[in-house]
């Protein structure tokens, strides 16, 4: 046993929605319940560095994540909360290096200094390249903003984590266990390379900026590979520590880490299996002790329906709270430690990993492989879909012992059993956002703008100039549009094109069907409206749909409904099949079709993401022909429903 028990990991829900109020009241709640730390989820908007008001953020407006816009948003968001007491985790990327300003520029206001604060922005860009979709700049200008947070708070924030390297949304986009140790790696090596090479850190300062990295890592349900993943992330860190970066204190080497578990294995078939799959996954982070996370958050068992409620957060944070106070688990030294099973597999795994990581460097490192490293991963995702379409790989409830009681966690057509975020919140949103324009000092708003874009123009640090925006009243879209100006903006590759052709035999019968269709093969548009950056889906549609033999057209992420409309029309396709993941189905999948209309366009429409049986119910009577859920896992069977579609249509326009 230890010489004392072992302290709990610090617990948190991943929560925010509506607006700053709304996710304040949510928060002290959440304090009061035995949650140790916040982890802040901005809406669509704020992570793309738009405001409420922009034609970009239309039907986006507190979805999943809380809207910030400015400093006063902060701080009701933030209101009652001791923040030089709490820590606190945000989930933000591209505007990480603004939204951090508002969080110390409010902690100035209430008389917290920067050096109190505590807590970690996520700040990692790659993966938001690779699998999450809400970047905003190119890669090299985007680097930059995050050399420059960590060299600012490593002088000014010492205990704050400026980037949290995220393997995370890796493993959601089908990585391996390989791939996300060696490409997590990759990224942290090209971070902490610019940190060494912009001059702003001293080498004698170096070790303190990596004692500062921290990681957010992925536990899925093989929790015995899993485990064994993170003792391997623990001796890669510290290797590269030591040999690249000269870095002597143990304690500086250490891989810090916080969980959210698998969001990927959710099922929305029998969602109540959810539960024991969260707990299997929470099991992989904390039973050893040597390689144990120091934050955890687990998602709501119905994440794969809708948007959780607050009592579907509090059984989540339940969960934790029975291992680690109920159990005997932080009673033991590491259970695992002289495991010849444990020790082989992890060993093998950071060879391989070692392997894949000189692979990534070699090709001159993450931030110059992304094309490469995105390909690869639509390619494992790819694999993963067919295991499971084939039964490869079983999913319960899914592709096996799909029998079943109904459940009484869920009950069709039940408007409360899933958070709805009201549609006045968009409104009172923009009508905030004017008050608060009107409000400000507009000269010393513009002085602010100016000097953040001579910042960004030059070398200097962009933070002093970041803060003094956010004091001055400055917005989350005028940060970001003074930087856009600067830096311009970045497409992000699809990686479809390098992961076609692995379902041969499962498709051979639709293959030829598609290929002697009167009028040829048809032509799919697969379109992602929104600022929704989740496109695992839409990339696995469009691969399956090459693979049956569409000719696919797919643009990447964020396009407009003027811009699908346009494509549809230019491209002259038979189908479009929309991918919304983000809630915003009611407001965004209607307006494409109007825009349709509107150009005399007359194709079906199918409609995929996470969307409740009301909300289907709804689509369906706008005129879309099809709604595809998490449930529709079999690919094959849909593509063979979207070419029948095709083949109606062009049967009913040869109809004299």
């Amino acid at each position: 046993m230890a010489d004392s028990p072992s302290r709990p990991w610090v617990m948190r829900t991943y929560s925010g929605h509506s607006s700053a109020r709304a996710s304040n009241a949510l928060y002290r709640t959440n304090l009061t319940r035995g949650q140790t730390g916040l982890s802040i989820a901005f809406d669509l908007p704020t992570q793309t560095g738009y405001d409420p008001d922009a034609p970009e953020a239309a039907g986006e407006v507190g979805k999943v994540g809380v809207p910030v816009a400015h400093l006063g948003h902060m701080e009701q968001l933030l209101d009652g909360i001791d923040v030089g007491a709490i820590s606190t985790s945000m989930t933000i990327n591209a505007p990480a290096a603004w939204v951090l300003g508002l969080y110390i520029a409010n902690g100035q206001d209430h008389g917290v200094a920067p050096a109190a604060l505590t807590g970690t922005t996520q700040n990692d860009i790659i993966k938001e390249y690779l699998s999450r979709g809400t970047y905003i700049f190119p890669p090299e200008p985007s680097r930059r903003l995050t050399v420059d947070t960590i060299a600012y708070t490593v002088k000014h924030v010492p205990r704050w984590n400026p980037v949290n390297i995220c393997s995370y949304h890796l493993q959601e986009a089908g990585s391996t266990p390989v791939q996300e140790l060696a490409y997590t790696m990759a990224t942290a090596v090209g971070v902490l390379d610019a940190v060494r090479e912009s001059g702003q850190v001293s080498v004698d300062d170096l070790p303190t900026v990596v004692g500062r990295i921290s990681f957010f890592c992925n536990a899925g349900i093989r929790f015995v590979e899993e485990t064994c993943k993170m003792r391997a992330f623990n001796t890669l860190w510290d290797r590269i520590c030591k040999e690249r970066y000269g870095v002597q204190d143990p304690k500086l080497r250490r891989f810090r880490y916080a969980v959210q578990v698998n969001s990927l294995g959710l099922t929305e078939a029998q969602p109540e299996n959810n539960v024991q799959r969260i707990v299997l996954e929470m099991l992989g982070v904390t039973l050893a002790k040597d390689a144990r996370t120091r934050s955890l958050q687990l998602p709501a068992w119905n994440e794969a329906l809708g948007l959780p409620r607050p009592w579907d957060q509090q059984w989540a944070l339940r969960m934790q709270q029975v291992l680690a106070f109920e159990t005997d688990l932080l009673e033991y030294d590491d259970i695992f430690a002289g495991s010849r099973v444990i020790e082989a597999k992890t060993t093998e795994l950071v060879d391989a990993a070692t392997a894949e990581l000189d692979d990534v460097i070699g090709m001159g490192g993450a931030f110059e492989a992304i094309d490469e490293l995105k390909s690869r991963l639509v390619r494992s995702q790819a694999e993963r879909t067919r295991r499971i379409e084939t039964g490869e790989q079983i999913v319960v409830g899914v592709n096996s012992f799909t029998e079943h009681e109904p459940s009484p966690l869920v009950v069709v057509g039940d408007a409360g059993h899933f958070l709805k975020v009201e549609p006045e919140v968009d409104a009172e949103l923009k009508a905030d956002l004017a008050e608060w324009r009107k409000a400000r000092d507009g000269a010393a708003v513009q002085r602010a703008l100016d000097d953040l874009r001579r910042a960004a123009e030059s070398s200097d640090n962009v933070m002093p100039a970041t803060i003094a925006l956010g004091h001055a009243g400055g917005t989350t879209g005028e940060w970001a549009g003074a930087l856009r100006e600067v830096f311009g903006e970045y497409r992000a590759p699809t990686g479809v094109a390098g992961a076609v052709g692995h379902r041969g035999s499962e498709m051979a019968e639709l293959v030829a069907r598609v290929k002697a269709m009167p009028g040829g093969p048809p032509r799919l548009l697969v379109a992602k409206p929104g600022l929704d950056g989740h496109s695992n889906g839409a990339e696995q549609v469009a691969v399956a749909a090459r693979d049956a033999g569409f000719e696919v057209v797919y643009q990447g992420i964020r396009l407009t409904p003027e811009e699908i409309a346009a494509a549809a029309r230019d491209e002259d396709v038979d189908l479009i099949g929309i991918s919304i993941l983000s809630g915003s189905h009611l407001e965004l999948v209607p307006e494409v079709l109007r825009l349709l209309r509107a150009e005399g366009i007359d194709i079906p429409v199918v409609v995929g993401g996470i969307i409740p049986d009301d909300d289907q119910r709804k689509l369906m009577e706008l005129g879309v022909s099809a709604v595809y859920t998490p449930k529709d896992y079999e690919l094959s069977r849909m593509m063979g429903e979207m070419a029948s579609l095709v083949e109606n249509t062009r049967l009913a326009e040869a109809r004299p």
